[in-house]
């Protein structure tokens, strides 16, 4: 099977590091040229030096924040058009239910879901009017899994969900494809953190994890956290013309922690 990208542009959003980073390089090793985000210029900068040193792969800058209205434009302006975008940017933390105010509620949603929101109400109208893109929300078991200490999270997931087949709907028919990738616990700096969150700090990272995943992810069938190229072998192959017909999906990468059939 080989994917080609070739002539294509992406825009990977959170992509200055992490499973977006991931993303982003997997995009480029298939021959699309690819934006990478982040919310300061500097980050991104070093981002890009970084993905293009590794990958030789083509990359260019669109930082900014886009959950505010500002961000947003300033990322339209620096890639005006793409063939494939990626919702990746997305944050989590541990929280108790009872201690979650109004504030982290919206700021878990306007990050989590309005930005993909506003990502594709601007980007899928010219996917449409070209007949081909590709529209991939990166999700979470914690979407139809609700984790207790992170219901907030969870919350932001399950909309995405919704977010995603109502787009796939409004694309219908026009050779655009609209798909959320649920992504299950995956290794990065920031769930390495997360995951010193919840077992002993003195232990080994290996033991941490295996602890981790022990107590708090007891339903995996993979009994371990899923690597950022994992998730973006995935999300890669859904970006190519070989999904054509895969569309208002929920695809699982998630290492079988879902003991559920999805609809």
């Amino acid at each position: 099977m080989r994917i080609d990208l070739s002539g294509k542009t992406a825009l990977v959003t959170g992509s200055t590091q992490g499973i977006g980073a991931a993303i982003a390089a997997g995009l480029a090793a298939a021959g699309a040229r690819v934006a990478v985000n982040g919310r300061g210029k500097e980050s991104v900068d070093a981002a890009v030096a970084r993905l293009g040193s590794g990958s030789g792969g083509a990359f260019f800058a669109a930082p900014g924040d886009i959950a505010t209205d500002e961000g947003a434009e300033a990322v339209f302006a620096a890639a005006p058009a793409v063939d494939i975008l990626v919702n990746s940017l997305g944050i989590f933390g541990a929280r108790p239910a009872l201690e979650i105010d109004d504030a982290e509620w919206r700021r878990y949603f306007d990050t989590n879901v309005l930005t993909a929101v506003r990502m594709t109400r601007h980007y899928l109208p010219g996917m449409i009017e070209r007949s081909w893109g590709r529209v991939r929300n990166i999700a979470s078991d914690s979407a139809v899994a609700i984790p207790a200490e992170m219901i907030h999270y969870g919350m932001s997931k399950t909309a995405l969900l919704a977010v995603s087949r109502g787009f796939a709907k409004e694309a219908a028919g026009t050779g655009v494809t609209v798909n959320s990738v649920i992504a299950g616990p995956t290794h990065t700096g920031g769930v390495e953190d997360f995951v010193y969150e919840l077992v002993d700090r003195d232990l080994p990272w290996d033991q941490a994890q295996r602890a981790f995943m022990r107590v708090h992810r007891p339903q995996s069938l993979l009994q371990r956290l899923i690597e950022p190229e994992e998730i973006a072998n995935m999300v890669v192959y859904l970006s190519s013309p070989l999904a054509s017909a895969t569309t208002g999906g929920a695809v699982r990468v998630d290492g079988g922690y879902v003991d559920s059939i999805l609809p």
